[in-house]
């Protein structure tokens, strides 16, 4: 689509056929050519002047020259800009890159080398002419535009070659400057692959028209392609409609007293908004949710409460640093909101006095954002393996902008009197008996772009036109008005603009009448194109169909008269010098090979011709037709060079066919004047555009929500609010939400597949139930009930009464994190402190198995602690676990509510019914769940056995926690007298000694176990610091350690121990972590001796970074017991 648009419109002059023999002055053929309106863009200084104005076009040059003087010393600003290539080009691996890289000198903003062939720099030639604009944006690829090709020397050259697969011009010779460029027609592709890979382009145009001879073309620059911001010039004169991206903004982060602070500025919008107090896991959801263009990291964040500007080591800022180590960011200082204007401005050559619009709507009681956990675990961000919520919010057909706004929505809950708004909206929906309208999406950025850059075309002015015409369709409805004046608060909240309903309502009508008085919005007899019998239609059609159908006639009227009068002459002269040759040739009788002629169009010369066949005028001479056959002279192209042997013209024909394409570039620059000017005049309402295209945009998404959910029959919940008044304290929390028939949301209920739960909460729950008994699901679906609920929209439950929570927060399982050098228990304390911290007594906590990645003990009382924490808080919530030692602890909490996942015994056989019964329970059908999974028998009945034998003592299934804390204090106590490591010894070598001597007996017993050919000798192998592991190690089992800068050591297992070698040395501080590895028969044997590693290399007076790892128990179940 892009491609075509800039075929069709930057090569603005038409191929016309060449009739030189006519005008030997070439320029004389344009004298009397009109450019197109110039661009209005107060962005941009340059702009487009009037072809044959010679004075300006010299002048277009010399204006070029004064934006910079020429000089050899770099500012400091410049030299900044190129230590900030430099470090994009050491990214580069193309080997042609490469070699283009090794010719660049850093002493100017190009990196030409002036000594390297056709590198020089001097006054007024095309690299100094280059250079000037290249320093009003000195971050920008910058493509030049010489003849049919767009260039790029130096600097971007090698990016050109790097990301857009293009070759350098010239080869590989290494005696002149790097060059590239792309052909005209691949400029979109060319931009698509530059901006894909996060780069700015800035284009620069010639001014197309007759030049003196000898004379340089004036240049301007045209546009910018920004990631998410596309490029637009020439656009108002195409036959297409265009696809936008989503706008990717710039972004900063820094931190204060209050927590984290996101600001995001939107270049095409001119607005900003400014997201404070988040927390770390808010703030990376964000993030993750949402393409930047730009990442700018304020200082302040280097500073946390350990006093160490080293992420990731102390607890808190290590998600967020492995969030942005994996982006390109800058640091800067000083005060966030101003600064960051400041680099928005530098990078898009903005001027200081361009305003942006504050687009957050205040409000004291709106939820905190969600965490990515939550966010992940629900499916409102997708994940692999996680039911996708916001599929079933939607119908399949709907999607693009309104599937947006809803995610956006689920990620950043509205305050509680939008969300009564949004439902109130929704119940109107549901009961309307009228029709509605399509409802058509426009891009908000889109509208912004093009008409500021006064680039939207008629297709695009229809568009507009439909999303005012259908707001007014809702206005003269009474059914419809209703719904339409609800959705002004939730449009209010999405775009940051507060208009009264009746000022809405009239600017719309305006503008749409303003559209309807100059756009062609039918197909009148007057748009067809011209058709006469003796040309073909095909010519008039090309040749008007960049015209036609665009505005309406009465604004055209003189110069369409033009061209119908210019046609008609144009038909008389192929008629009277062409037929009556055709007449000639057709009645000569002539045998097979004779000479044929006919009229034909010459598409690539744009010309309407005499192709004869063995046709030689001369021999013709003295018949029929003889006075137009000595009028013929062969056809010349635009270069004045002849087209071929078979085509010939006519000194009146071609003096009609100038007359003919004037007039159609006549009409076709009045054509595109007056687009320019109807974008002039919509662009002074631009809110109330903005503000229309997003209504329509919720108003679409909210009615296929309600058509899907009443599809599945989903309900509307009651809401509650905090009761707050003035002079009054909010309530001490929601005393109530009650899930009546509650479902799991990726269940359809319509086809009678799910299971339903009533869930009556009033204080916290403690959770559980055996293995696949329902409890995550259970909590996935409360979770997904209690969002949709604060949101405004439907849930999937028979009733459901829910209060409007600060924050929802769902912790589900945790992984390691090897970049972090994190244990999956750390992380999970993490998310812990997370929640702990946020909760509030108008808080939704759900956590699902509760410290299952430590040892029984300490876990089970941990997880008493963060439970005795939330019931004190006064939050609404479930802890599930299978930490059945938790009910013998002498817990303070007075308000824990007890609940189990049922089962029931059918045949001999204990089955979940997966529904929630008060109580607890003590069994999880571990053994039942291994065998339902394939375990074999054998294993099975040994571990029954071992079971019996471990716990036939203790029928309550736990060990006594006091005793194991005991018994790991004398442990401890004991260990106390190992053998220290000897500082006089080599670390490594010490290290390699007890990793074999450790897991030498353990190896023996685990081959003989599995009958598996134990190694013949055990050896553990060294890997240096700029090492990487040998290809013999892929597809191998491997137990590694890794020895940190501070001596600390990491122990794991892998299959893949070139990756995680590179995985941990990825992370800050950890690049010159050394390891030593050793090679085993299987994961499961690898498995096994890494836990046997963290516990022995501990106890040997080894510091270990991940002890928490090697602590893991079995966690006793099942009615082994009872039955011994």
């Amino acid at each position: 689509m892009y491609w075509l648009a800039t075929r069709n419109v930057v090569i603005s002059l038409p191929k016309w056929r060449s009739f030189a023999f006519l005008l030997r002055s070439r320029s004389r053929r344009f004298a009397s050519f009109k450019p197109s309106h110039p661009l209005l863009n107060k962005g941009y200084s340059q702009s487009i002047y009037c072809f044959n104005d010679q004075k300006v076009l010299k002048g277009t040059t010399k204006a070029a020259k004064k934006v910079k003087t020429s000089g050899d010393v770099l500012s400091d600003k410049d030299f900044s800009h190129l230590v900030w290539w430099k470090e994009r080009l050491q990214t580069c691996r193309k080997p042609s890159t490469l070699q283009l890289v090794k010719r660049l000198t850093y002493t100017n903003l190009l990196g030409l080398d002036t000594n390297l062939k056709n590198g020089s720099l001097k006054d007024g030639n095309l690299n100094w002419e280059i250079l000037q604009f290249k320093s009003r944006f000195p971050r920008e690829v910058l493509l030049c535009r010489v003849g049919d090709f767009y260039e790029a020397i130096g600097i971007d050259a090698c990016i050109l070659v790097e990301y857009a697969g293009l070759n350098p011009f010239g080869g590989l010779r290494s005696d002149s400057i790097p060059k590239a460029g792309c052909p005209v027609v691949n400029l979109r592709q060319t931009l698509d692959d530059l901006t894909r890979n996060g780069y700015s382009v800035c284009i620069v145009e010639e001014v197309q028209g007759p030049a003196q001879a000898r004379a340089r073309k004036g240049r301007f620059i045209s546009g910018h392609a920004h990631p998410g911001s596309p490029y637009v010039y020439g656009l108002v004169g195409i036959d297409h409609d265009l696809d936008f991206p989503e706008p990717m903004p710039v972004i900063g982060v820094s931190r204060s007293a209050r927590g984290y602070s996101m600001i995001s500025v939107f270049e095409t919008m001119k607005t900003y908004s400014l997201d404070d107090s988040l927390t770390e896991e808010a703030l990376v959801t964000k993030l993750r949710t949402l393409r930047c263009h730009h990442l700018f990291l304020h200082t302040s964040l280097r500073n946390n409460a350990s006093g160490t500007c080293r992420w990731g080591e102390f607890g808190e800022g290590g998600l967020l640093w492995g969030e942005c180590s994996s982006r390109h960011f800058e640091w800067f200082e000083g005060d966030p909101l101003p600064e960051l204007f400041t680099r928005v401005k530098e990078l898009y050559g903005l001027g200081d006095e361009v305003p942006f619009r504050n687009v957050n709507v205040p409000s004291e009681n709106r939820p905190h954002p969600l965490h990515l956990g939550t966010a992940t675990q629900i499916g409102a961000v997708p994940t692999e393996g996680i039911p996708c919520l916001l599929k079933v919010l939607l119908p399949s057909t709907c999607t693009g902008l309104p599937s947006l706004y809803v995610r956006d929505l689920l990620l950043n809950p509205p305050a509680y009197e939008i969300a009564l708004k949004i439902q109130e909206t929704c119940k109107l929906m549901s009961k309307i008996s009228c029709s509605i309208p399509e409802f058509t999406c426009v891009s908000s950025a889109k509208l912004v772009k093009l008409l500021e850059q006064r680039e939207a075309n008629h297709i695009e002015f229809c568009r507009i036109k439909n999303v005012l015409d259908e707001v007014l369709h809702m206005y003269r409805y009474p059914e419809l008005v209703e719904i339409l004046k609800l959705l002004m608060e939730p449009t209010w909240m999405a775009t940051g603009l507060k208009i009264d309903f009746e000022t809405f309502v009239n600017e719309c009508q305006w503008a749409s009448d303003t559209i309807d008085e100059m756009i062609s919005l039918d197909d009148d007899s007057h748009q067809n194109t011209s058709r006469y019998a003796k040309i073909p239609n095909e010519f008039f059609y090309d040749m008007e169909s960049s015209w036609r159908g665009r505005v309406k006639r009465i604004h055209i009227e003189e110069e369409i008269g033009q061209v119908e009068e210019s046609a008609d002459a144009l038909s008389l002269a192929v008629t009277e010098d062409f037929h009556p040759i055709i007449s000639r040739i057709k009645a000569t009788t002539a045998p097979l090979g004779g000479p044929k002629g006919e009229i034909a169009y010459a598409r690539e010369h744009e010309s309407v011709w005499f192709k004869g066949k063995r046709f030689i005028p001369s021999v013709w001479a003295g018949t029929a037709g003889e006075e137009q056959i000595k009028q013929l002279r062969p056809a010349l192209d635009s270069k004045g060079k002849k087209v071929g042997e078979e085509w010939f013209t006519t000194q009146k024909v071609e003096g009609a066919l100038v007359r003919y394409h004037e007039a159609c570039e006549k009409v076709k620059a009045r054509v595109l004047e007056l687009l320019r000017d109807l974008s002039a005049k919509l662009q002074t309402r631009i809110n109330v555009l903005v503000f229309a295209s997003m209504l329509l945009v919720i108003a679409k998404a909210l009615f296929a929500h309600v058509s899907e959910g009443r599809r599945r029959k989903w309900v509307f919940p009651m809401l509650v609010g905090s009761n707050t008044h003035e002079g009054e304290n909010p309530l001490d929390g929601p005393s109530r939400m009650k899930l009546t028939g509650l479902s799991p949301y990726w269940f359809d209920v319509a086809a009678g597949s799910a299971v339903s739960n009533t869930v009556d909460m009033k204080s916290l729950f403690l959770l559980t139930g055996p293995n696949g008994g329902g409890k995550s699901s259970l909590l996935r679906s409360i979770c997904a009930a209690a969002l949709l609920g604060i949101c405004g929209f439907m849930v999937p439950a028979e009733s459901a009464i829910i209060p409007h929570f600060d924050s929802i927060m769902l912790h589900m399982k945790s992984y390691d994190s090897p970049v972090d050098g994190k244990s999956s228990f750390q992380v999970e304390m993490s998310e812990i402190r997370s929640i702990v911290n946020q909760a509030t007594s108008r808080s939704l906590v759900l956590v699902d198995e509760i410290c299952r990645g430590t040892e029984t003990a300490k876990g089970t009382c941990i997880a008493g602690s963060v439970i005795e924490c939330l019931d004190k808080v006064g939050c609404l919530g479930i802890v599930s676990t299978h930490l059945h030692g938790i009910f013998n602890l002498p817990l303070t909490a007075n308000n824990v509510v007890y609940k189990a996942m049922g089962a029931e015994n059918v045949e001999g056989k204990t089955i979940p019914t997966w529904k929630l019964t008060d109580g607890i329970c003590r069994e999880s059908l571990a053994f039942e769940t291994a065998k339902r999974e394939g375990i074999p028998q054998a294993v099975i009945q040994r571990a029954e056995g071992l079971y019996r034998s471990v716990y036939a003592k203790n029928s309550s299934s736990e060990r006594d926690i006091s005793s194991a804390v005991n018994l790991e204090r004398s442990g401890e106590i004991g260990n106390q007298g190992q053998k220290e490591v000897s500082s006089e010894r080599s670390l490594e070598r010490d290290l390699a000694e007890a990793v074999v001597t450790i897991c030498r007996k353990k190896m023996v017993e685990l081959c003989k176990k599995k009958n598996i050919v134990e190694p013949v000798a055990m050896e553990c192998l060294a890997i240096g610091v700029r090492e990487l592991p040998p290809p013999s190690t892929v597809g191998s089992s491997c137990v590694y350690v890794m020895v940190r800068p501070d001596k600390r050591l990491y122990i794991g297992q892998t299959d893949d121990l070139e990756g995680r070698v590179r995985s941990h040395r990825a992370k800050e501080g950890l690049q010159s972590s050394s390891f030593l590895y050793m090679a085993v028969p299987g994961k499961s044997i690898a498995c096994q001796l890494e836990t046997l590693l963290i516990n022995k290399l501990h106890d040997r007076g080894f510091p270990l970074s991940n002890l928490a790892d090697g602590k893991h128990r079995n966690f006793g179940t099942s009615d082994i017991l009872a039955v011994s």
